[in-house]
């Protein structure tokens, strides 16, 4: 960034994520903010018998017990094992980073900086000894302790920036957001995530203590004169930062800008180590101001501390007003409040959860109600301070063309202090497409999620009718991890997609292989039409080019532009059909069409592992293949097609029968032309003798169609013409194929020596197309993927039809039926979309990159949460239902199991926390590491003093095979093994070497 820009030393915030006390997320804060909802539980049944007047209440979120483990790849034992509010953060930060549009791997180096608070789960799982078999201490400590805390965020999210944890009491979420903005304007990370989390499963049980710190009727009623205490709340936030600039540059949705921030401590000038300093906030605030750049006459709104508490809010409120009175002298203009009143403290969450309140608030520019304020602490001066507390929820409208501006104030015990001053977003124009349609993909890890995603997404778009379609898209394409159970829409408009999605007009797909291998199949003609890509031709830029090249190449032997035929309109459309009829510019407006969508398809990632074409089809195939290059091919298409032409009058017609009935109802002149499936022929002749057989057919019930196609091809009538084709073929160099070619001429994939003759391209054009035996030996890999380039869909019908197609093995249509009345884009995007559902290698995101866009924040993951609670229900700890394993064989079904055999899946089962384990199931894919393996093969050696080691667990891979191992190590008797440190190194190499 260059030091003179106005965004220089300026903070975006690009996202924001949480779950707090009555809201699931941050939109459901905002609209209970907005709506001055208090979302504090009494719990008068926690009262202690002697304070019968007292009134517990927590925060409570719900089901904070409740995690996705299998979408983060944790076994139930392992995520049982984590304390919750570790998990529940992990799934906020996953849902910022959605919401922010950088939910993929291939995000800018992204780093994080989060808190926690203690919650003792850790000794809840200790207390629990032999309920939780193959737990140890160690695990306990790493799944609880606030050490770790960053790192697992870190390490699940792959997260390659710094990964600091951050403990300064209740202030420590603002100051985990200050020292990410200090990372990111030295160049530490360029995205970061920053926030907390406080989280109990279960409400504490708590005393009130007059003059404490709990509020005795379950309120917190902040400012207020009747202020005696705040309430525990659990929660967890997280705000998704970047430089201002880089934002901006690279179209992120803006929130809400950091302007400045400061973090200091107390030191000894306070009265007690839990006493909040005067000096020390003032301190903080000024220094703030002072990074910011802003004069306190500038701030309209601060989200204080206020925790309701009878020494902390007057001595907050005195050092607010001491910092301001160095800049300004007004009074009362500035509004200020607290979400405590709302929701509670929320602890090591509470900072950020106040920023997110003012970011919102500046963003939306609203001021939610800070609520209980009937009259103000008599101890708190607020005549003559610059304050009113925001006792209702107001609009807070710019003033004088000035950004809104806040101020977020947040104090710990132990006296660090973190004060963070944020701004309004700039304005920007909004985001203009040129594109017709838009793919909106949308995946999960389940079929269910995936659904549930869907519903989400169409929610959504049918609350934000004005979100730009082509954002939305990119957000999706750019900006998430594209799971296994994949769904798409394309639409035209945010509405006609909220519509499709809300009526289940939605195509599914699975990735059943990665990578799945993609064949281009190139059609002959046939499909031509005047319009044909039109739409394309308009709004896609590479696609035009390719077309313009092949045009300028045809336009000497043609005497004429394909473009002008092609897209021709009005008066012209009339002549312009008859052209097409033509073989002579009929074949090279096909190639044409085929050849600039392959190269469209190229800028988006999808390449073909192997081609194959139909007739005048295999041209772009060899082009696609490289045996052509272009100009070459341009020269045989357009000389192909003259010479056709130049053959006397002929036809062919498409006839439903087997090739075998089909040559015995051939007359003198006919001739079989194609072979297209075990009843599609074409008959190819004089045109006089296939109309003919045309007519005979018909009478006789046989369905027979006459094409449109005005030569003879692949019939004796082209064999005049073979000598002067072959001349030309001498000419031109021929290359091997760079991907593998499969002739349509021979049925079979070609050798790279066959293609490069002369003979063969001689003999292509007389001999029979072979089109049945290209699909036969298509649908002998049926992990490929056939993609229809051609118009017209002729062979992807003819795919569909054959009968040895695989019903799994996708066969997709790029561009529509000449009698269709579908758009171009709209088809060749939901072939695109079918691609990716199936699992075919294409980049999305290049998909119209051309174009700027901009992420939006959009619905996130739908997690399918189980709940996990250690010492619950039985005493270990409830489980979610066992993850899906492969059935047993029929024939196994009732047969007995070893007796190390039974014990080995125990032993599976209780390190993984799964019932039922098969003795197939893979150990890793089930979640195990080789952390845990290092328990079972601990537990082998006590149980049957067999010398079983780690590595023995990762290699033998399941439970049947760890089971043989072990007869036969107890079989051989006792031999050394190595145990300890060496052993969980070598575990961890063997682990890191699997494929």
């Amino acid at each position: 960034m260059s030091s003179t820009a106005p965004e220089d030393g300026f903070v975006a915030v690009i996202g924001m994520a949480g779950r707090f006390p009555g809201a699931a997320d941050v939109d459901a804060l905002w609209a209970n903010l907005c709506a001055a909802r208090e979302s504090l539980t009494p719990l008068p049944e926690l009262a202690p018998p002697d304070q019968p007047d007292y009134v517990p209440a927590y925060g409570i979120i719900d089901r904070a017990a409740d995690f996705d483990a299998p979408f983060f790849d944790y076994p139930p034992q392992s995520a049982l094992v984590i304390d919750p509010q570790q998990r529940v953060l992990l799934e906020v930060a996953h849902e910022a980073l959605d919401r922010a549009g950088y939910g993929n791997a291939d995000r800018p180096l992204t780093g994080v900086f989060v808190g926690g608070a203690s919650t003792r789960y850790g000794e809840r799982l200790r207390a629990l000894g032999d309920g939780l078999p193959f737990v140890d201490d160690w695990q306990i400590s790493h799944g609880n302790d606030l050490d770790f805390l960053s790192g697992r965020l870190a390490y699940k999210l792959g997260l390659h920036g710094p990964a600091v944890s951050v403990q300064t009491a209740c202030s420590t979420s603002l100051v985990a957001v200050h020292v990410a903005v200090q990372a990111l304007l030295v160049g530490d990370c360029d995205i970061a995530l920053a926030g907390g989390t406080t989280v109990l499963a279960t409400p504490p049980r708590t005393r009130h203590t007059p003059g404490g710190v709990l509020s005795p009727d379950g309120h917190c009623r902040a400012f207020d004169a009747s202020a005696a205490g705040t309430v525990n709340a659990s929660g967890a936030g997280v705000v998704v930062l970047r430089p201002l600039a880089d934002a901006l540059a690279a179209g992120d949705h803006i929130h809400a800008v950091v302007r400045g921030s400061a973090v200091n401590n107390d030191g000894r000038d306070k009265i007690g180590f839990t006493a909040p300093s005067l000096t020390g906030q003032t301190a903080a605030v000024l220094a703030a101001h002072s990074v910011a750049g802003v004069g306190a006459d500038e701030i309209g709104y601060v989200e204080a501390h206020g925790t309701g508490t009878i020494l902390g809010d007057p001595i907050e409120v005195a050092a607010l007003t001491q910092a301001f009175r160095r800049t300004t002298d007004r009074r009362g203009y500035c509004r200020i409040g607290s979400v405590k009143t709302n929701i509670g403290h929320t602890d090591a969450a509470a900072g950020v959860t106040g920023l997110i309140k003012a970011v919102l608030a500046v963003e939306h520019g609203v001021l939610p109600a800070s609520l209980h304020f009937r009259e103000p602490n008599p101890v708190i001066d607020f005549a003559d301070s610059p304050f009113q507390v925001n006792a209702a929820t107001v609009p807070w409208p710019e003033s004088g063309g000035r950004p809104r501006i806040a101020a977020v104030n947040s104090l710990g015990i132990g006296g660090t202090n973190a004060h963070a001053v944020v701004a309004e977003p700039p304005r920007r124009e909004p985001t203009a497409s040129s594109r017709s349609h838009v793919l909106l993909p949308v995946s999960a890890k389940t079929a269910s999620a995936a659904d549930a995603a869907v519903g989400r997404l169409a929610g959504f778009l049918a609350e934000h009718p004005a979100v730009a379609p082509a954002d939305v898209s990119w957000t999706l394409r750019a900006g998430r991890t594209h799971h296994a159970h994949r769904r798409f829409v394309v639409a035209r408009r945010t509405g006609e997609a909220a519509a499709a999605s809300s009526a289940g007009q939605v195509r599914a797909g699975a990735v059943h292989h990665d990578d799945r291998p993609v064949i281009f199949l190139y059609a002959g003609q046939g499909g031509q039409h005047v319009g044909m890509a039109a739409e394309l031709y308009a709004q896609e830029p590479v696609f035009r080019r390719h077309l313009d090249e092949v045009a300028e190449l045809a336009a000497s032997p043609l005497g004429a532009d394909l473009r002008h035929i092609l897209f021709a309109e009005g008066d012209d459309a009339a002549a312009a059909s008859a052209r097409l009829a033509d073989i002579t510019v009929a074949q090279p407006a096909v190639f044409a069409v085929q050849y600039a969508l392959t190269g469209l398809l190229g800028s988006w990632g999808l390449t073909p592992d192997a081609v194959t074409g139909h007739s005048l089809g295999a041209y772009a195939a060899a082009c696609a293949a490289g045996i052509l290059t272009l100009p070459d091919a341009v020269r045989l298409v357009a000389e192909r097609g003259r010479l056709l032409g130049s053959v006397p009058a002929g036809a062919m017609a498409a006839v439903r029968l087997p090739y075998a009935d089909v040559a015995g109802l051939l007359p003198p002149g006919l001739s079989v032309g194609a072979v297209n499936g075990p009843e599609q022929c074409t008959v190819s002749g004089p045109a006089d003798g296939v109309r003919r057989f045309v007519e005979e057919q018909n009478r006789r019930g046989v369905e027979t169609q006459l094409l449109r196609i005005s030569t003879a091809g692949h019939s004796p009538l082209t064999e005049p013409i073979l000598p002067a084709y072959a001349d030309l073929l001498r000419e031109l160099p021929l290359h091997k194929p760079e991907i593998p070619f499969l002739s349509d001429t021979t049925g079979d994939w070609s050798e790279p020596s066959a293609v490069t003759s002369v003979s063969y391209w001689t003999e292509h054009l007389r001999r029979p197309v072979r089109f049945d035996a290209v699909l036969s030996r298509l649908f002998g890999a049926p992990e490929s993927m056939l993609v229809d380039l051609g118009p017209g869909r002729a062979l992807s019908s003819l795919a569909r039809q054959h009968p040895s197609r695989n019903a799994d093995q996708p066969i997709v249509a790029l561009a529509p039926h000449p009698t269709e009345e579908a758009a171009d884009a709209a088809t060749l995007l939901t072939g695109v979309g079918q691609v990716w559902a199936a699992g075919g290698r294409i980049d999305l995101r290049a998909l119209h990159d051309d174009e700027r866009h901009r992420r939006v924040p959009l619905p996130t993951y739908p997690f399918e949460r189980t709940r996990l609670l250690a010492g619950e229900g039985d005493g270990t700890g409830t489980h979610p239902a066992p993850m899906p394993a492969p059935p047993r064989r029929a024939e196994d079904a009732h047969a007995p199991r070893p007796t190390v055999l039974e014990a080995v899946l125990d032993a599976f089962g209780g390190a993984l926390g799964l019932p039922d384990v098969e003795p197939e199931d893979n150990f890793f894919d089930l979640g195990g590491d080789s952390l845990i393996a290092t328990k079972v093969a601990a537990w082998a050696r006590a149980r049957f003093a067999a010398t079983v080691s780690v590595a023995d667990i990762i290699r033998s891979g399941d439970a049947g095979r760890l089971a043989r191992l072990i007869e036969e190590r107890v079989a051989a008797g006792p031999q050394e093994v190595a145990v300890g440190p060496q052993e969980v190194a070598v575990g961890a190499q063997e682990e890191e070497a699997r494929p």
